[in-house]
């Protein structure tokens, strides 16, 4: 069987099942460039039993709604490859959006410090983390997540990306706070679906509820870092948080509750929807 039938073969069980068909052919690009075999010189080729025989085994997960990347064991995010299991929540692309635009509020804020202290709120994967420290080496970054398992996965990408960091357990803002130590920006995706958001199975199903979920309405988490964020910010500090598509002004709103003084900005990502609260003190 050639590597083209192979993925064929995929094709319409995955169709009856609403998995895309760009899956198939992700999940087995991916395999061969583990091996570092060019999958679209050889689609006519013949198969490689070895490619072949995970390829199989990882799509019988795949059709039961299983992320492909928790069956590949990693994903890529800003270019950077990380582990991910069901600890973490796998890295979604939008959130490099939210990377891009904190470097250029770098840009603009802080191109005279020749150190920049920040924490990532929530790290997860240490996604957020790990691409500002690999792009903008004035980074001192700490990091901080509820999960002790979160924690471990995060720092095994830190190591693997040639990165070092404190990373922290406990919610929010909590154990940065006893540590007594301040920071320039805080970085936040927290959880934001409300808890009745109907979810896609791969998702619901698998991933970590408890960086998926913030409360009835959504904002728990951010609320919780409004209230607390003065505790550690230096002055002239930025908090820069992902936000769901629908929560602009309800978030506005509560800045101008807990945050006065602050002045807020909202960017829209590439698709026009707003997605990006940034704050500035």
């Amino acid at each position: 069987m050639t590597n083209n039938q192979l993925m064929h073969q995929y094709y319409a069980k995955c169709e009856a099942l609403d998995i895309t068909l760009e899956t198939v052919k992700l999940f087995y690009l991916e395999l061969c460039n583990e091996v570092d075999y060019n999958l679209y010189l050889h689609l006519d080729d013949e198969a490689d039993s070895a490619i072949a025989e995970k390829f199989e085994a990882g799509m019988q997960r795949i059709m039961k709604y299983e992320p492909m990347n928790y069956v590949l064991g990693y994903s890529w995010f800003y270019g950077y490859k990380l582990f991910v299991d069901k600890n973490v929540l796998i890295p979604r692309y939008e959130t490099e959006e939210l990377v891009l635009n904190v470097l250029k509020y770098v840009d603009e804020y802080y191109s005279d410090y020749s150190e920049i202290k920040a924490v990532d709120i929530g790290t997860g994967s240490g996604a957020i983390a790990i691409a500002l420290a690999k792009e903008e080496k004035r980074f001192k970054m700490m990091a901080s997540d509820i999960s002790q398992s979160a924690i471990t996965v995060a720092k095994k990408n830190a190591e693997f990306n040639g990165l070092e960091m404190d990373f922290f357990v406990g919610n929010m803002l909590d154990p940065i706070i006893a540590t007594g130590k301040k920071v320039d920006i805080i970085l936040c995706n927290p959880p934001y679906i409300p808890s009745d958001e109907q979810l896609e199975t791969s998702v619901v199903g698998y991933e970590p509820h408890v960086a998926l979920f913030g409360g009835k309405d959504g904002l728990k988490y951010y609320i919780e870092v409004f209230e607390n964020a003065k505790k550690i910010i230096n002055p002239q500090g930025m908090l820069a948080f992902e936000i769901g598509w629908n929560q602009k002004e309800i978030l506005l709103a509560q800045v101008k509750k807990y945050l006065p003084e602050t002045t807020a900005t909202v960017l829209k990502d590439i698709n026009g929807k707003s997605r990006m609260l940034f704050i500035k003190f």
